[in-house]
């Protein structure tokens, strides 16, 4: 069986494919223990400053392959929180905002059910101007129960999300945009991805990371203007906060520390 995920790590980027392109990258039960493990390898990776993630072939991924998964939901307790606030099944997906270094997904071709929602997982999402996509779970007289909407809330208005998950229809990437599901189209989102993950590369890394807790910071505004003063105060004259003050003023690039 061919390894249904695979990545490398190049200048602090980590390149995260699926891998199984004749399928359409479609979920089965290998393809989500590998992303499991991605995940889970990907958090404890030293160096890393940001992931791309996308799929091989000729779409990002068609959403569970039914087939392959018919028999696996008997017995299993989904209630059960085996990854902190999660399931394994929402963790394929929630898994990617609870790494500490922003990632953005790359989409083509189809984004649909548990593929939108691996997808949504990112911070930052990049379609294909033709890429279809559709809230799908409907459509097998389900719900979407992959972090969707935890991860859609705040991002996509909420009437939107209720038609869209009520009727499983699909959309294009002009629509997604507009929802709040995709942050911008690119004919080429794969590339514009890793440009963009460079890009953040090149900063404060200690800064992103503190960037990201805040953007994911759940609470009240007290407790958010209090962990915005609690993560700056954390920054302020470190090596890493003076590097990036000390390169923008000799104008260089900055050579930080993990």
């Amino acid at each position: 069986m061919q390894e249904r995920v695979t990545w490398t790590i190049e200048g602090g980027v980590a390149d995260v494919r699926l891998n199984r392109p004749d399928k359409m990258n479609a979920l089965d039960p290998a393809m989500i223990e590998r992303l499991l493990a991605t995940i889970d390898t990907l958090g404890r990776a030293t160096g890393l400053r940001a992931v791309v993630l996308s799929g091989e072939g000729r779409a990002f991924c068609a959403g569970l392959d039914m087939a392959s998964m018919a028999g696996i939901g008997a017995g299993v307790d989904i209630a059960a929180r085996t990854h902190g606030l999660a399931n394994s099944y929402q963790q394929v997906a929630w898994g990617w905002r609870t790494l500490p270094v922003p990632v953005i997904s790359a989409v083509h071709g189809v984004a649909f059910g548990g593929g939108l929602q691996i997808a949504s997982g990112a911070d930052i999402r990049i379609a294909a101007p033709d890429t279809r996509l559709s809230v799908m779970e409907l459509k097998w007289g389900i719900v979407p129960d992959m972090a969707g909407f935890v991860l859609w809330r705040g991002a996509v208005r909420d009437d939107v999300l209720r038609e869209l998950t009520y009727t499983a229809r699909e959309f294009n990437a002009a629509e997604a945009q507009t929802f709040g599901f995709v942050t911008r189209l690119a004919d080429d989102p794969h590339a514009e991805a890793l440009t963009l993950a460079h890009a953040i590369a090149g900063r404060n890394p200690d800064a992103i990371r503190a960037a990201k807790r805040l953007a994911n910071h759940e609470g009240d505004a007290a407790a958010i203007l209090l962990a915005e003063s609690i993560e700056q105060a954390a920054l302020l004259r470190t090596p890493n906060q003076i590097e990036a003050v000390t390169a923008n003023l000799q104008k260089r690039s900055p050579q930080f520390r993990d």
